[in-house]
This record gives structure tokens, sequence and C-alpha cells, in this order.
């Protein structure tokens, strides 16, 4: 049997003394699509964090396709996008994507950046620009763009809707289920529930620190009394 792309056990994390975490048991199975909800300061921009090894753990573990989350090589099936994403702004877009690219060992091919651009709406002057040129949406895709050339078996995505508009987010999810379909497995969070609904095959809801639900969305309707996902969420959570 596979191990599954993440496994979160009794995970305790504190800052200052202040519980965040408080025993996160979750688990991501490979080529699924979970969607990690919850209301700001649930905890959940500090979960990634804690796989990521940008912060330790009080106690717990975590897990990556089986190997602990610790160990670099455990990472490098990863690729990460955070919710403020923010490309340094000396790197035209060109540059940035190179640069990723050149850590990951892989080359620039400017065809393939140019239908990743093209496939998130993404004007490709961009290439040619430097940050302090683009609007939120157009820093977002690139930042989108830069995860999804990297070619990875798992990607975590921190709000990834943030700054776009409807076309964009359209042709987002038309990636993300092109790669669920390719057996990518996606770990996402985000406050628009609706998208959640639609793409995630299961999602968590973590409040105080706690997953308070983790199952499909209809499962959640189900138990919860929801006629939408949002009304299910709010029953959850109350």
């Amino acid at each position: 049997m596979s191990p599954a792309a993440l496994r979160f056990q009794q995970v305790v994390q504190s800052y200052a003394r202040t519980p965040v975490l408080r025993g996160v048991d979750l688990a991501v199975e490979a080529g699924e699509c979970l969607g990690l909800v919850g209301v700001n300061g649930a905890g959940k921009t500090s979960l990634i964090k804690c796989l990521l090894d940008f912060c330790a753990l009080d106690r717990g573990e975590i897990a990556i396709f089986g190997k602990p989350h610790r160990l670099p090589a455990a990472r490098q099936p990863l690729a990460y996008l955070p919710e403020r994403f923010s490309p340094p702004y000396y790197l035209t877009g060109r540059d940035f994507l190179k640069y990723l690219l050149t850590l990951q060992g892989l080359s620039y091919d400017a065809d393939a950046a140019g239908r990743m651009l093209a496939a998130l709406d993404l004007d490709a002057a961009a290439l040619t620009t430097t940050p302090s040129h683009y609007s939120k949406g157009m820093t977002q895709k690139l930042g989108l763009a830069a995860c999804l050339l990297v070619g990875k078996p798992l990607l975590v995505l921190d709000e990834p809707m943030s700054g776009l508009d409807p076309k964009a987010r359209a042709l987002l999810k038309q990636q993300l289920r092109r790669l669920r379909g390719d057996g990518v497995t996606i770990l996402l969070t985000s406050h628009a529930l609706a998208d959640v609904d639609e793409l995630c095959d299961r999602l968590a809801i973590l409040h105080e620190g706690r997953i308070r639900f983790a199952g499909t969305p209809v499962a959640c309707r189900a138990e919860f009394g929801g006629a939408t996902l949002e009304e299910a969420f709010m029953q959850c959570i109350h």
C-alpha cells in the first residue's frame, strides 16, 4: 500500500506559549485534491509552515510520501505557493522563472513558459518586466506559473485564487483539474468554499487548532445539515 502524500499526526505547535495547533491529525492521499479551510487564525498557514519546516513542532510528526518532513529529500517532490507571494523586485518575470527552474535542476523552456502564461491569462510582456509593474493578479499568476512549470507531484497552494479575476480563476481551475487527472496531489487553502466544493475531493475544517471535520463536501453537508458548504461549515465551527 502506497503511503499518503502527506500525513500529520498529533501535530502540536505554539507561538510564544500560545497554542496554535492542538493535535492535528490529517492525511492527504496521493492523487487527491484536499481543501484546508477555516477562519482567519485557525492555524492553516501555521500547519503549512510546519510542513515546510519553517517552524519547529512542539510535538507530533509530519511525513511526505512516507518520509519525515524535516529531511530535505522529503520536501523535494513538493512545490509551494505562499499566500503573500512576492517575487524579487529586481528580477524580470523570465529571470524569476529561470531562477526557480535552475534551483530544481531544470532548464528554462521558452515555449513551455509561454504556454503556461497563456494558460493562466498572463500577458507575455510580464516576462520582460519586473514585479514593480505588476498588478496583484499578475504577481499571483507568475507564482502559479512557477509552481506548475517545475512539474512536482505535490502542490501546496495557500490561497491560490487570491487576486485573480473571474477569467483567471476559471483558467486556474482548469489547470488544477488537469493536474489532478494526471495524478498530482494538491493541498490548497481557500476562504471561498464554493471553489473547494467545486475542485476538491475532500475538505478538512481546521478550527481553533484542531481538525473538526475531514471528508467529502457531500458528507460535510450531510453531517451538518447545510444546503450549501458554507452553511455546513458554519454549523461545524459552532
